[in-house]
């Protein structure tokens, strides 16, 4: 997601930066073959960049904003026309999008926080030039719209819209969507990988084809694109699990924390953990996902006998 929205940006003339300084080498040759500009650390970040945005695996939320207020501590840090915008995109519950509003706050910088989330797809360039673009809501009190330089030109790029002032509604939205595509995602593997133990895979393909075809596409599109990214769902289930509960509903009523099990099974008990994206071997088909699901079953029943 990060890179789609990089290549967005760039591509409408946007300069991109990040410090990858902790990561692979391959994770900065990635960044560089895609025109994101290096830079040596956290400061750097933030004293070359107007807009911060976070878009991490939803465990990872919470540090780096963390990163970005310690680095905006520091006496290298230089004084700035404008505001530093922080912009959390990250799949967190309310809850913890205010603990991250309240940290920003509570830093001696003027940094503007801004809650959002992503729904969608990675942006991609379709054949005609033109982008298909995911819609990503944002809320709290400052409106990237305001901010300076170019924060609306920004949000048009981005497919930004703002919903309200509260910290949490964006975020908020964002998990009552994913619970519906990735709850229907988990049903899809158990569902699929039943039947395959079962020998029914096909009949219940057909059936589904018969009587819900919609649903078929969407099980098989997303199991095949799950699997390289299970192990970013697991916190993110919790998370959804967590905004639930805060909503009203007990632990016992929501489901999510047992959908992170599957996907943490998935992702830490089955081959399909190995799996990156851009360089797929196994769970490209649906049949294949409840095929490698089926023997990690096999091989944890035998471990636990």
């Amino acid at each position: 997601m990060g890179l789609g929205i990089s290549r967005l940006l760039t591509a409408n003339n946007f300069r991109v930066i990040t410090n990858a300084s902790d990561r692979s080498q391959a994770t900065q040759s990635r960044a560089k073959n895609n025109s994101i500009h290096l830079v040596a650390s956290d400061v750097d970040l933030c004293n070359e960049s107007d807009y911060v945005f976070s878009i991490v695996p939803p465990r990872d939320a919470f540090a780096t904003a963390l990163r970005i207020t310690t680095a905006t501590s520091k006496a290298a840090f230089r004084r700035r026309p404008n505001p530093l915008c922080f912009i959390d995109l990250n799949a967190i519950s309310p809850n913890s999008s205010r603990s991250i509003g309240d940290l920003i706050a509570q830093s001696k910088a003027d940094i503007r926080f801004i809650d959002g989330g992503i729904i969608g797809a990675p942006p991609s360039q379709k054949d005609d030039g033109a982008w298909a673009r995911p819609s990503i809501p944002v809320s709290g009190p400052y409106d990237l719209k305001d901010a300076q330089p170019e924060g609306e030109r920004l949000a048009q790029v981005l497919n930004i819209k703002h919903i309200n002032s509260t910290i949490g509604s964006a975020t908020g939205l964002k998990m009552c969507f994913a619970s519906l595509s990735k709850g229907f995602t988990a049903l899809a593997i158990q569902s699929f990988t039943t039947a395959h133990n079962l020998g029914v895979v096909d009949e219940l393909k057909a059936h589904m084809e018969e009587f819900n075809p919609a649903a078929l596409k969407t099980a098989e599109k997303s199991l095949v694109s799950m699997c390289p990214k299970a192990y970013r769902w697991v916190n993110e289930m919790n998370q959804i699990a967590e905004t639930f509960e805060d909503a009203g509903f007990e632990s016992k009523e929501s489901p999510f924390r047992a959908i992170a099990e599957i996907y943490d099974f998935v992702a830490n008990g089955t081959e399909l953990g190995n799996e990156v994206v851009g360089d797929r071997k196994r769970g490209k088909t649906a049949d294949d996902v409840a095929k490698v699901v089926s023997e990690g079953v096999i091989e944890r029943k035998v471990k636990t006998d």
